[in-house]
């Protein structure tokens, strides 16, 4: 594979990587921002049952998986910013919207087409990022923008806590609509457009299942999108059990913000020493190193734990601080890899990937924090496995064949708008 391989865009650098990960950030700040304002909402909507509350999560996870298999067909015919800029309204309405929500179903529904809205910038910020660069240079980018991006877990369950310190729980989403009008409007004047008009993909049924069926007999992509599912379901794992951990077994109370928030500085850091350096060791080397090594360090937790039972704080946080560490690297590489090949339908590949690496790392990470059973032991077991999950998936990405460098491989053709 070539060492870098980029396409000139009229954003400084820093503004790119800036914007992409803003633009990422929305979502994330969906949901880590809502965790402090589950109990004041679920007393506010009389909501009965506790665990219910965690619903406004979950449908908001439900539509931001479903719809990104619209977003990019839709990305792939008319550019990147006016679907991009569709979804920044639907999420914007929907936030202000929340406010008035007289009942908790009413504002299930309203999270559900939030999260719809959500999906448009997970699915064409990688396409963007792809139609901009490709091969390592993607990696680095890729890596910066998840750095960039990793902020938003650290600060955004401090800032819910600042808000309903100020005002009641409807504050969390007049905070998500006026931030999102901020981005969108930053989106609007200084984001181009990359997808040129002879790249554009017809609407139509039979090309739009041509496009899904050119990524799918893509052996590279297709494993490297599978072993995302399983990444996925590693960090939708931590997100489940974290507070089960933190607070219930290890009693950290008013600490645990801080503890979650620095474990998403480990992958903010991991992130950044990824983009410094890809451009010399390759996307697969990296990635295929990281998840041996995950793996590994896994097993030896999970068996540490069957031997010696309760792990003090700091052994358990240093188990589980390097394998989020490593996360970063498998994750930020495995996504470039799977987009590599499929440039001419870089939209269509992104949406097709995100919706099912959402919708079934979520089931997977569903999984592991029903395992949860007072002890980290299953949660370390959970990890191994998938970890195991994501090694199968990369050897079949590489024919059974790991640690190459990869060729640089030629672009589908593609079938123009106008066709």
């Amino acid at each position: 594979m070539n060492k870098l391989s980029t396409r000139a865009h009229n954003l400084p650098r820093f503004e790119f990587i800036a914007l992409m990960a803003a633009l990422m950030g929305l979502n994330a700040l969906a949901i880590d921002v809502m965790l402090p304002a589950l109990p004041y909402l679920g007393e506010a909507l009389n909501v009965l049952y506790e665990n219910d509350r965690s619903l406004v999560v979950t449908f908001y996870m439900i539509g931001f998986g479903v719809t990104q298999i619209i977003f990019g067909p839709l990305s792939d015919r008319f550019g990147r910013r006016t679907p991009l800029l569709i979804g920044l309204v639907i999420y914007i309405i929907a936030a202000f919207a929340a406010i008035l929500a007289p009942t908790f179903g009413t504002l299930l529904f309203l999270r559900l087409v939030q999260g719809m809205g959500a999906a448009g910038t997970r699915v064409i910020v990688l396409a963007v990022v792809r139609d901009c660069y490709s091969g390592r240079a993607m990696a680095e980018i890729m890596s910066l923008v998840f750095m960039v991006f990793m902020i938003m877990p650290i600060i955004a369950p401090a800032v819910g806590q600042v808000l309903l310190l100020t005002g009641p729980w409807q504050a969390i989403f007049l905070f998500m609509g006026g931030l999102g009008c901020v981005i969108s409007f930053w989106a609007l004047m200084r984001l181009p457009e990359t997808l040129a008009l002879d790249k554009r993909r017809p609407l139509k049924l039979s090309v739009i299942l041509e496009g899904f069926a050119i990524v799918c007999r893509n052996r590279m992509a297709m494993g490297y999108a599978m072993a995302g599912t399983f990444i996925f379901g590693i960090i939708m794992g931590f997100v489940n059990t974290a507070q089960q951990i933190y607070v219930g077994i290890y009693e950290l109370g008013a600490l645990f913000p801080l503890a979650f928030g620095a474990t998403a500085l480990l992958q903010a850091v991991a992130s950044f020493l990824n983009a410094q350096v890809v451009g010399r060791f390759g996307m697969r080397r990296i990635a295929h190193t990281a998840v041996l090594i995950f793996l590994v360090n896994s097993l030896i937790w999970w068996a540490t734990t069957v031997i010696l039972g309760k792990l003090s704080f700091p052994v358990l946080y240093a188990f589980m601080g390097l394998n989020l560490f490593l996360f970063s690297w498998i994750a930020t590489n495995a996504n470039s890899l799977s987009m590599e090949p499929l440039g001419a339908v870089a939209g269509t590949a992104s949406g097709l990937f995100g919706s099912f690496q959402t919708i079934l790392g979520a089931g997977l990470g569903y999984g592991i924090s029903q395992m949860f059973d007072g002890t980290v032991t299953p949660v370390a077991a959970g990890f191994a496995l998938m970890a195991l999950g994501t090694l199968v998936c990369m050897l079949f990405a590489e024919k059974g064949k790991l640690f190459g460098t990869g060729e640089e491989q030629d672009e589908i053709p593609n079938k123009t708008a106008n066709s």
